[in-house]
């Protein structure tokens, strides 16, 4: 017998009673405050990191306040190429990534001698790489962009530059479309956002017909022509606060969820599903535990380190990409 496909997450509102802090929380906060730590972390992380952290965001969001921090520690919570993009632009300060395993598949699609061939082959080519890639393939770009400001980024590269776009091809194929700029793409994705599928979220849509969808433009572009809206995280936040409907379809890594909660608290959310499972986590996000941050901002490790070559040549397509974005 086939098993049935799986029903999707659903996220009331979030009661106030909800948010008190536990006592691991209180010891992280007390551990940041003694070892002048900043806690970033990413909109996929779990709860409890979100609950703590001094900045919760997308990867600009996240670029900007890395850029800015005036404590002597930052601790990322995300994953390694968000740390790496954080010490770039943060060279005499320590950063901690609470568990250095965590990695991402999409980054890992693009390697920097693959794309130095490249390059070496086609000199022609401006290089647009998503921030979602190693610090050596930042090192080989003309300018970063995230999913945020990747149309606005596109658009000021100058018209004569045939452009590769790397490494997320469904990101990519949106910029292009919404942008009018034709661009080679890198064969590149994300696991967890490729696993939306039009069924899955059809059949989520049948169960929920009044609440519209919003989706990541790393998901297919099937995908994609399904939503209402489609966005970076940190527009998910105003668009949904927007909305009339009470109940919103939300497309993209279920960590997200947690902060729609916090910022847009009258609402429900529904966690889009995959054909396999109720809700999409990253596993690679979720690497990072509150006891892992717990653990880094006492033994101060495990720390982000890049040799100095690669970080200079790396800050300036990062900081190309801060100055396009003002």
């Amino acid at each position: 017998m086939t098993p049935p496909f799986p029903v999707a997450a659903v996220y009331p509102p979030l009661l106030e009673k909800e948010r008190a802090l536990s006592a691991l929380q209180q010891e992280v906060i007390t551990l940041k405050k003694q070892h002048d730590a900043i806690i970033l972390a990413h909109n996929y992380q779990c709860e409890d990191i979100q609950g703590i952290a001094d900045y919760v965001g997308d990867s600009l969001g996240l670029a900007y306040q890395a850029a800015q921090a005036k404590a002597s520690t930052i601790v990322f919570c995300g994953v390694h190429f968000m740390a790496e993009t954080a010490k770039i632009v943060n060279p005499t300060r320590k950063v901690l990534l609470p568990d250095l395993e965590a990695g991402c598949s999409l980054a890992d699609s693009c390697s920097a001698e693959k794309l130095a061939a490249i390059k070496a082959a086609h000199p022609e080519l401006y290089v647009v790489a998503y921030i979602n890639c190693s610090a050596a393939v930042k090192a080989l770009s003309d300018v970063i962009c995230t999913s945020g400001n990747a149309s606005k980024i596109v658009q000021k590269v100058p018209a004569d530059r045939p452009i590769l776009f790397v490494p997320d091809q469904n990101l990519g194929n949106w910029v292009s479309r919404k942008t009018g700029r034709a661009m080679q793409l890198w064969p590149g994705n994300c696991y967890a956002h490729v696993q939306f599928t039009p069924n899955a979220l059809l059949r989520t849509k049948a169960a929920h017909p009044d609440a519209p969808i919003v989706a990541h433009p790393e998901c297919t572009e099937a995908v994609r022509e399904m939503a209402d809206m489609v966005c970076s995280t940190e527009l998910m936040v105003g668009w949904c606060r927007q909305q009339k409907a009470s109940k919103i379809i939300v497309t993209t890594e279920a960590g997200m969820i947690h902060r729609l909660q916090r910022e847009v608290p009258e609402k429900t959310f529904v966690a889009a599903p995959t054909d396999r499972c109720a809700c999409n986590e990253c596993r690679f996000m979720k690497m990072n535990t509150l006891e892992k941050v717990r653990q880094c901002l006492i033994r101060q490790s495990p720390e982000i380190t890049l040799p100095e070559t690669v970080r200079r040549a790396a800050e300036i397509p990062l900081q190309r990409m801060l100055e396009w974005s003002k």
